[in-house]
């Protein structure tokens, strides 16, 4: 994929290097007595407290760390998408390539969907993208490696652990950038699916369903991202973005991600009622579907069969 050199998104946090659940400087972390401190009556601080400042704030001196400086200048803080402050020369993941890459591919699913919807009359709102390390928080809850990429309707974002692409190419046998595009475009899919309803209603109808209902419902929202990814790499081979292999490398990780093939490799066997995202075959032909006609009508997978 030719993507060196092309628009990059800021809709992009880099949480890599985030200690998460302990450490310095990050949510979990330390902070001052503050509100739940003890107080005089009057609301001035108590002298434990003065004194227990001053003690922390000399440990840091000796530690090399001015902690007024770091809080005047609010390179410390404990909000989400925080980045930690580099010294000059000094590399962070925030300007590596496989973030430069990520910024790319989002850029080109924001002018794809965005050209889209205004073509309807209607504004896109562009998503995030987190890219995280290990584990992480989002409004659907914790977020662990083991969770694998997805998308958050509650703020709007896709979450991905890059050691992901590793493993895609290293334990799935699907390597290449455009496989890797593949994935995010799926996860942006389901953003354009909660910007345009059919995800809150879902969610709604789930509630009401059992179990095999509610998984065969999981696999029509699943194989309609992967038709809304093959939108995006249908205008992406309009721009002349391309190269030759890269449809391969998205049909093959699409194959390589089935339900079928995924338990056939981990337990031998297939179980059809517990597929919730597509067998190989649907989610090539899905994918496959919307890289040929570019257009939102044949994604349709909720009348008849998929």
């Amino acid at each position: 994929m030719e993507w060196r050199g092309r628009r990059q998104s800021d809709n992009i946090e880099d949480r890599r290097g985030d200690p998460g659940g302990g450490g310095f400087g990050r949510g979990g972390g330390f902070n001052f007595p503050s509100g739940g401190g003890v107080r005089r009556a009057g609301g001035g601080l108590s002298i434990g407290t003065i004194i227990f400042l001053v003690v922390i704030y000399f440990i840091f001196k000796l530690m090399g760390i001015d902690l007024l400086q770091v809080l005047d200048t609010g390179s410390m803080t404990s909000g989400p998408g925080y980045e930690q402050s580099q010294s000059e020369g000094t590399r962070t993941p925030a300007n590596d390539e496989m973030t430069a890459f990520m910024r790319t591919v989002l850029a080109e699913t924001e002018d794809t969907w965005n050209g889209i919807f205004q073509a309807q009359g209607q504004n896109y709102q562009e998503p995030r993208l987190v890219l995280f390390s290990g584990q992480t928080q989002s409004a659907c809850g914790f977020a662990s490696a083991a969770t694998g990429p997805f998308y958050c309707p509650g703020d709007h974002k896709v979450y991905l652990d890059t050691d992901f692409f590793q493993e895609l190419s290293d334990r799935f046998g699907a390597s290449g950038d455009f496989a890797e595009a593949y994935v995010v475009a799926h996860e942006v899919g389901h953003h354009v699916q909660n910007l345009l309803g059919i995800l809150p209603k879902f969610n709604q109808a789930r509630q009401r369903m059992s179990e095999d209902e509610a998984n065969k419902m999981s696999v029509r929202v699943e194989l309609q991202a992967d038709c809304f990814a093959g939108i995006w790499g249908k205008y992406t081979e309009q721009k002349g973005l391309l190269e030759s292999g890269d449809l391969e490398e998205a049909l093959n990780a699409a194959q390589q991600i089935g339900d079928d093939t995924l338990q056939k490799r981990s337990q031998g066997y297939v179980v059809p009622e517990s597929f919730n995202h597509g067998t190989s075959q649907q989610r090539v032909r899905w994918f496959k579907r919307g890289f040929d006609s570019g257009q939102l009508s044949a994604c349709d997978t909720f009348s008849g069969p998929v």
